[in-house]
């Protein structure tokens, strides 16, 4: 079942809306308007009922009792709806001013109201007692027929129903249009996001004149589409990186192969050149394999799946046991390594740890020139621990520095290998996201003909 739009659903509401408030207002005004009737009845009828007794009191002999029905009489002229009932102590009836009569049975109390019905139309009834100077008190009952207000009231409500229905179908229908127009930005945003393709994703919305409410959505539309344009160029040249990292290796394979069947060639020679041959092919699928490899752990990255192990690392051992095994190419280079300062011990993955700080201390020996030195400074404190790899030489450009762990970027824009065919471009990419996979953060400073990587790692409770 399709459900309704946000448009239909507003509309609805709005409706709903003005059907409560209206029956609201009209049950109030129903309240107040027979709290009104009620209130004339009751001035009117008190009126006639002091009348009443003020004949009966004023009588003060059976003659001048005598002349009170007339008196009653010529006091109801024009009061059509009023209807004065009087009997005597013993329940005869003594007066009536119409053709009905309240009857006897109700008149059992003093000061009481009550409604009444004769069959035919409705009363509301006073009920008292009135005192006579030579006779027994007299039982009055003052009804005021109220048939007239039931009628009024009947309408009264007829109107309200029709009005509500009216006012709620209108309501609907503004509310529809004024919806369908407030909603217009979100089309335009639902229209954009519809068209959107690889070649347009530098289209944005415009933040102004939009209400507010919409201006949010708009400008997290907006910085969504940057970050997958941002996502789709990194991945534009990701591919083109990975192509031109396979292309050679798999040229050089098939250009060794191609010689290798056009040599011409017998006995110890040919065996020896195609041993060499061989081993040549071997370092290019050795390298191919590596960087599969790289490529594999980063996927692994991105997908969250490397999973650190917990122990206690001590990055100044693995940093010492990394100089030993770096000492011999570092010698070659003459270049040499210090390491300064000390921290506790880290919480980690020991293997993980020391890819990353190898991946360093490698781009460092490269870059390093001939007589310098490659420091390793370790400092810690309660909120976390640093490791910085420092090496002398060229500054890194600062446009450079924000991309430099991007896989397969190069400072060097012609993409050429460093000596000896060694870098694919992946090991900052690798560093990354070791770090960032205990929580850490690494950073790259370059300055004063000085490049610095810096590692942080935070104690459990602090942020990055």
């Amino acid at each position: 079942m399709k459900s309704l739009s946000l448009t239909t659903r507003l509309s609805l509401l709005f409706s709903a809306s003005a059907v409560i408030v209206l029956l609201g207002l009209g049950w109030v005004v129903e309240r107040a308007v027979q709290a009104h009737f009620i209130e004339m009845d009751r001035h009117e009828m008190d009126g006639k009922l002091s009348l009443v007794r003020n004949l009966l009191l004023r009588a003060r002999s059976a003659s001048e009792l005598e002349s009170v029905p007339r008196q009653l009489e010529n006091a109801m002229v024009g009061h059509h709806h009023l209807l004065v009932t009087v009997y005597t102590a013993d329940g005869s009836l003594w007066f009536n001013s119409g053709t009905t009569q309240v009857p006897n049975t109700l008149l059992d109390g003093s000061g009481r109201w009550q409604n009444w019905n004769d069959g035919a139309n409705d009363y509301r009834v006073l009920m008292d007692h009135a005192s006579t100077a030579f006779s027994p008190p007299f039982r009055i009952a003052i009804a005021q027929d109220i048939s007239h207000h039931e009628l009024f009231m009947r309408d009264f409500r007829r109107t309200l129903v029709m009005t509500t229905a009216l006012a709620a179908l209108l309501t609907a229908v503004l509310g529809w249009v004024a919806t369908r127009t407030g909603l217009r930005p979100l089309r335009r945003v639902v229209a954009l996001a519809t068209h959107i393709e690889a070649s347009r994703l530098d289209e944005r919305l415009p933040e102004s004149h939009v209400p507010a409410e919409i201006e949010t959505l708009v400008a997290a539309f907006n910085a969504m589409l940057a970050r997958l344009e941002d996502s789709f160029r990194r991945l534009s040249e990701f591919s083109s990186d990975i192509a031109h990292e396979l292309r050679t290796p798999v040229s050089n394979l098939m250009t060794q192969t191609q010689v290798a069947l056009a040599s011409v060639g017998s006995g110890k020679d040919q065996a020896e050149h195609y041993r060499e041959i061989l081993y040549s092919s071997l370092e290019e699928y050795e390298r191919m394999a590596q960087m599969i490899g790289d490529m594999l752990f980063l996927a692994q990255a991105d997908n969250g799946l490397l999973k650190p192990g917990h122990e206690d690392v001590d990055l100044s051992s693995e940093t010492l046991a990394l100089f030993d095994f770096f000492e011999a190419w570092a010698e070659e280079r003459g270049v040499g390594l210090a390491l300064s300062g000390s921290a506790r011990p880290l919480q980690g993955d020991r293997l993980m740890l020391r890819r990353a700080l190898s991946n360093l201390l490698t781009n460092a020996i490269r870059h390093t020139p001939s007589g310098e030195i490659v420091t390793v400074s370790l400092t810690s404190d309660w909120e976390q621990l640093r490791l910085g790899v420092e090496n002398p030489g060229q500054e890194i450009p600062p446009e450079h520095l924000t991309r430099l762990f991007d896989r397969f970027y190069r400072v060097d824009q012609a993409r050429l290998r460093g000596e000896g065919g060694e870098g694919s471009g992946l090991g900052l990419a690798i560093v990354k996201s070791i770090i960032e996979a205990h929580g850490g953060k690494v950073q790259v400073t370059s300055e004063a003909n000085k490049t610095r990587f810096e590692l942080r790692f935070y104690v459990a409770g602090h942020d990055v």
